[in-house]
């Protein structure tokens, strides 16, 4: 006689979740890419690269030196740190040693190791009102509480900084002081330096976050919140400011390669992180990278530049002439993004759908306020529009924010 096998339990899979993926929420941006994937929608939501700038032909080239210089060893498991010549060009440009320098695949996986390395439940986190939303759900998993900090015009609002820090005892502070995603704004040199002096008179942390730096095209260029620390401590293992940033803006995205500097303690964190994670980045990519940063990525940086300015310019003009009266827009001198305030009681999130209908998309503004705000704000990408997509998806949002007011 056969004995009948006990019945499967019954599982409370969402149970069995942790705190900590349980407070992971899906990003708003990649939500809104999925509604806008019909060829006919002309998006302005996705923070892309344009790809007809990619230098394919040299980046074929240097896969094929790659191969012919180091054989198998293209193809091989590496040191979880990276590419040592790789990692010595980045340090050079920031005057410091290889040894301060951690190659990640990706900003977001460097953003994600930085908070597994940092920050514990409850630690306050500061964070720029609004702020880049891939740092706010890198960071979310490890339990923060955060912090707003005013923003203006001139970036972070440091007076207002200053009255947070007296009586917040915070951890971290992590701002995008370059053409910031979302708003496209540029934190002022003198507010550079009063930022890097009171996170060190404070012990707090600060994380530079600088994808888009090289992709100015007009305005001069202000010192990174790193060199101001490594000037104000003197030693790269000293310095309390840690940089990341990515060829993913000024080369290729598709080859996940960044890195982040800091000191050693936390490099060493870093390490051991990513050994948990990915063990290394892949090593192909470090060397077609290697192979491109002396020769090619100079003349990339101008190309992007160029073309990104003149999209940049021609996306105001459209919204100067287009769009209703009431709505305010930043002016980027740089980077891929601009930021549209409208007049309060318009919500853009609601409004999202009617300008699909319109074929065309952008990101509301609410997700990167880490503790809600922006339902009247929204931002556009520029970078990867061609100018008849930015002169036609604009005249159409700008059909369907008058007739929002309208109806307002």
């Amino acid at each position: 006689m056969t004995t009948p096998s006990p019945a499967p339990l019954a599982f409370d899979l969402d149970g069995t979740l942790s705190r900590r993926a349980q407070s992971m929420t899906a990003s708003a941006i990649r939500e809104i890419l999925k509604v806008t994937q019909q060829p006919d929608v002309i998006s302005f939501a996705g923070g892309l690269p344009a790809p007809e700038l990619f230098p394919l032909d040299e980046v074929r080239a240097a896969s094929n030196r790659v191969l012919d210089v180091y054989g198998p060893a293209a193809l091989q498991y590496s040191t979880t740190e990276g590419h040592a010549p790789l990692r010595e060009w980045i340090g050079a440009q920031a005057g410091i040693p290889a040894r301060n320098v951690q190659i990640v695949t990706g900003s977001q996986q460097g953003l994600d190791l930085l908070g597994k390395v940092l920050i514990d439940e409850g630690d306050v986190v500061l964070v720029e009102a609004p702020t880049y939303l891939g740092a706010l759900q890198s960071f979310q998993p490890y339990l923060p509480r955060y912090v707003q900090v005013p923003t203006d015009d001139g970036g972070i609002d440091v007076d207002a900084l200053e009255e947070v820090l007296k009586t917040t005892r915070a951890k971290l502070l992590y701002a995008v002081p370059n053409f910031q995603n979302p708003t496209g704004r540029t934190l002022s040199a003198e507010r550079r330096r009063r930022l890097v002096e009171l996170t060190a008179q404070h012990g707090v942390l600060l994380i530079e976050d600088d994808p888009y730096g090289q992709l100015r095209f007009t305005g001069e260029a202000a010192p990174s919140l790193y060199s101001l620390g490594l000037d104000l401590h003197g030693d790269a293992d000293r310095n309390h400011v840690i940089y990341s940033s990515s060829f993913s803006k000024t080369l290729v995205p598709g080859l996940r390669d960044a890195w982040v500097q800091a000191a050693a303690p936390i490099i060493n964190k870093l390490i051991q992180a990513k050994q948990g994670a990915d063990l290394h980045t892949p090593t192909f990519n470090q060397m077609i990278i290697s192979e491109l940063v002396d020769s090619v990525l100079p003349r990339q940086i101008e190309r992007v530049r160029q073309a990104y300015g003149e999209r940049a310019r021609l996306m105001l003009e459209r919204i100067h002439a287009d769009f209703p009266a009431g709505v305010q827009s930043t002016t980027p001198e740089g980077g891929m993004f601009l930021w549209l305030t409208l007049p309060h009681g318009v919500d853009t999130q609601a409004l999202l759908p009617r300008a699909v209908q319109r074929k065309v998309a952008y990101v509301p503004g609410s997700p990167f306020y880490a503790l809600g705000g922006g339902e009247n704000t929204m931002r556009l990408s520029y970078s990867n529009a061609t100018p008849e997509q930015i002169t036609r998806g604009i005249h159409a949002l700008g059909d369907t924010l008058r007739e929002a007011l309208a109806g307002s």
